[in-house]
């Protein structure tokens, strides 16, 4: 699943690509995926102008001008790809949006991925964006102080669900939090609670870090960009690597379950 890192870097990659084109028309093929039907899905978005593309967690926001939102959550295996002139769109897309201009770009996710249109005026009542947490990415909101008010409001929580909450924090997943909370120091089913103030600024230091340079790297080598290239991540210190040295201590890394997901912890480091 598209955390925080891949979507954060395809936004980017809209942006600069999609500015200024003006929308021809949609196709939608899966109108499951769609928050109103695909009349007036294709009514809100034809003949609208990509004015900006930004993301929040794992949202994906495309601003259109005179006044609509494009709104994309990939999901499960989830990917957008942007398509030159007379390119074949592929036939495992749920939807695409066509330019005026003959490019487009298609949306495919396997499970759990929504593709919605709002009117901008009315943004703030799409309850699935107007409820996501702190933005890691945003340095003017996502500051120690911050941070350190949602550890207090949750404190009878496990840290790792706390984190994982998209209404506290947006875009951090199963993935990038097991590096995250080794950088950290912190077992994932510590209660926040217990989690001391020193080790509260290890932790905003360790998100904000690993997501940044994650970002930097175009996100996971196994997700793909809007042009269809993978990103650059591979360097997991405690992630994915069960029975591998932990890279600090040298104990073997040990898998967990910690409610519905696994974790990956080294069992001396992270107490």
């Amino acid at each position: 699943m598209p955390e925080l890192p891949e979507v954060a870097n395809l936004a980017r990659q809209m942006d600069r690509e999609l500015r200024g084109r003006r929308v021809a028309e949609v196709d939608v093929v899966q109108p499951r995926c769609l928050n109103v039907p695909p009349e007036e899905f294709g009514r809100m978005l034809a003949h609208t102008q990509v004015n900006r593309v930004t993301s929040r967690g794992k949202w994906i926001f495309m601003d259109l001008e005179p006044g609509a939102t494009f709104l994309l959550n990939l999901g499960m295996g989830g990917e957008v790809l942007f398509h030159h002139k007379d390119e074949p769109l592929p036939g495992n897309r749920q939807s695409a949006v066509l330019f005026e201009d003959g490019g487009a770009f298609s949306q495919h996710f396997c499970w759990f991925g929504y593709v919605h249109a709002v009117k901008t005026v009315e943004l703030a009542s799409h309850t699935m964006t107007a409820a996501l947490g702190l933005d890691p990415l945003d340095d003017g909101e996502f500051t120690l102080n911050a941070f350190e008010k949602v550890l207090v409001e949750k404190k009878r929580s496990a840290i790792k669900t706390v984190l994982m909450d998209q209404k506290n924090i947006a875009g951090i997943g199963n993935v990038y939090i097991q590096d995250i909370l080794f950088a950290a120091g912190l077992h994932p089913l510590r209660k926040t609670a217990d989690v001391t103030a020193s080790e509260r600024r290890a932790l905003y230091a360790a998100i904000c870090s690993q997501l940044r340079h994650a970002l930097e790297l175009g996100g996971l080598a196994y997700e793909k960009d809007l042009y269809g290239q993978p990103g650059r991540f591979t360097e997991f210190l405690v992630g994915y690597r069960e029975g591998k040295p932990c890279p600090t201590c040298g104990a073997l890394v040990q898998k967990i379950r910690t409610g519905s997901t696994a974790s990956f912890i080294c069992p001396t480091c992270q107490t």
